[in-house]
């Protein structure tokens, strides 16, 4: 069984699928992703597989209706991104540039064939990393999820943007940047791509990356943007790796407009939620941040941002950045 469920409280889509229930978990000598086994082949670089216990498919049967809830097709695509033939690699920071930019072209180059697509409202691109986040299998890799329905989240960045935009004439991803640039969360830049911890981040180490070019899709990215993105990728996570001096983990989210429509206010960006607000304790999501979802911040942004501004020098060095870390 695989459909949407409306949830008429809050807005949202919630997708159900039974066979996701059946998704292994760090199965032991075997990984599914490395090259050479039945769905990867030899002689690739990057990978996109069909996810093989998905929330949605195009071909999704048609629920039953009647009664008051609401039900719909779980119409869409669940993909697997193999980052890395290379099995042992701990995050993006250990990826050379050239295969970090392979990653980047792909997300871009999905996002325009998903973006044809009449039956697509909304493409998630996300990364999870760490068992704690729940990763069961710890080959690198991303996922991407394209939805019949734009989510609660996006929805509410496309509605706040679009309102502050009528306001001001501006864009409100612009201004966020505009009043980072210069100021004590900054972490690092390069020539098209800035990286800072938010004013009003959740989680302890949260970190966004906003190009500098106000763009909407990936798919307008060009020249040199999609290798600075690349490196930006690369020092944000080599920065998270370094602050606490151990791999963190964390969930990535890549926010585009959405794909029906006209977006001229919104801006394309980035979201790092890191889950450690110190060495051995999890910034929890619990009773206030569930219930509610609403964060409290345990400790204060500008000490967090400083701390991520000495592991951004180690974490450039290493990856031989093309822009600079902020002191």
């Amino acid at each position: 069984m695989r459909e949407l469920r409306f949830n008429p409280l809050t807005g949202q889509w919630v997708m159900v699928s039974a066979v996701r229930k059946e998704r292994p978990w760090r199965p032991e000598g075997f990984c599914p992703f490395c090259p050479g086994n039945e769905e990867t082949g030899y002689g690739w670089e990057v990978l996109l597989l069909p996810n093989r216990f998905p929330m949605l498919d195009f071909s999704a049967p048609r629920p039953e209706k009647g009664g008051f809830y609401r039900k719909a097709r779980a119409l869409g695509q669940c993909s697997v991104i193999v980052e890395t033939p290379e099995h042992d690699l701990n995050d993006l920071d250990e990826l050379s540039e050239d295969a970090m930019l392979r990653v980047v072209e792909l997300w871009k180059n999905v996002t325009g064939e998903l973006k044809n697509n009449p039956r697509v409202a909304y493409l998630a691109i996300f990364r999870n990393k760490g068992e704690e986040i729940g990763v069961s299998l710890t080959h690198p890799h991303g996922q991407l999820y394209a939805l019949p329905f734009i989510p609660l989240k996006a929805r509410l960045k496309v509605e706040n943007s679009r309102a502050y935009f009528e306001r001001s004439g501006e864009c409100l991803f612009c201004r966020v940047l505009k009043e980072e640039l210069g100021g004590e969360r900054l972490i690092y830049e390069n020539e098209n791509f800035t990286v800072f911890l938010p004013f009003f981040a959740s989680w302890p180490f949260e970190v966004h990356i906003y190009p500098k070019r106000h763009v909407q899709w990936l798919t307008q990215l060009a020249g040199t943007e999609l290798r600075d993105l690349a490196d930006a990728l690369r020092v944000t996570a080599g920065t998270l790796n370094a602050v606490l001096n151990r791999q963190m983990p964390y969930s990535m989210m890549l926010f585009q407009a959405p794909f029906k429509g006209a977006y001229p206010f919104y801006h394309l960006h980035i979201e790092f939620y890191p889950l450690l607000r110190d060495n051995g304790k999890v910034k929890y999501a619990a009773g206030i941040e569930t219930g509610l979802w609403d964060f409290t911040y345990d400790g204060v942004p500008e000490e967090n941002a400083r701390k991520l501004r000495r592991a951004c020098l180690r974490a450039a060095k290493r990856a031989n950045a093309r822009g600079r870390c902020f002191t």
